[in-house]
């Protein structure tokens, strides 16, 4: 009896010792994947920069092309002189004078002047007269006569534009004014103790409280 014991025990560890080597078998064991090696040598080798490259000797610079423009266009904006194919001039002791001129395009100018006292002493204006023509682009004559005096600057001319007629009854009060401002000017003049008269502005039309 103690015989078979022991032949059962043996027949269970050798049991238990097939198993465990079948097991093994059957699964292979997980072995830990090794870490890539560099090889820094290599690395160090295979890069290897370019040298900068260096020359002491100055840059060489090409001039531009010489640019050629046409010269007949660039003249066509600038303007043509014309020239002053007479001229004259005649001045007096008196301060009266006489001129003119005549340009190359057909121009033409005469001027006259003389000095005139205004109606005060010593108080002397200079009086022009004069005309001047010249061709217009379409071909017409223009023609303008002009006097300068105390009155202003009056040119006149066909080309011109007129202005509308004064009414009789307004040009006469006109007149009228300008007369008035002439005769003081005179009696100023004459007499320096003059006083004007004095302007009431119309403050008589209203009661004394009322006026300011």
């Amino acid at each position: 009896r103690l015989r078979r014991v022991c032949i059962m025990k043996a027949l269970v560890v050798l049991l238990f010792i097939t198993c465990q080597v079948w097991a093994q078998r059957r699964v292979p064991a997980r072995q830990p994947i090794p870490a890539p090696q560099y090889d820094q040598r290599r690395e160090e080798t295979q890069y290897s920069p370019t040298p900068a490259q260096y020359s002491s000797l100055p840059p060489k610079y090409s001039p531009a092309p010489e640019q050629i423009f046409d010269t007949d266009d660039g003249n066509r904006g600038k303007p043509t002189p014309i020239p002053i194919v007479r001229y004259q001039k005649e001045q007096s002791i008196d301060g009266s004078y006489k001129a003119s001129y005549e340009t190359g395009n057909n121009i033409i100018a005469e001027e006259t002047g003389f000095l005139k006292n205004v109606g005060i002493k010593d108080e002397e204006a200079l009086v022009q007269h004069g005309s001047y023509q010249y061709t217009s682009p379409d071909g017409t004559v223009i023609t303008v006569t002009y006097t300068a005096d105390e009155g202003g600057f009056r040119p006149e001319g066909i080309h011109l534009p007129t202005p509308p007629p004064v009414p009789e009854e307004i040009q006469k009060s006109l007149d009228l004014i300008y007369e008035q401002i002439r005769l003081q000017a005179e009696r100023e003049a004459k007499d320096p103790n003059y006083q004007k008269p004095e302007e009431d502005n119309g403050q008589d039309n209203y009661p004394h409280r009322f006026r300011p």
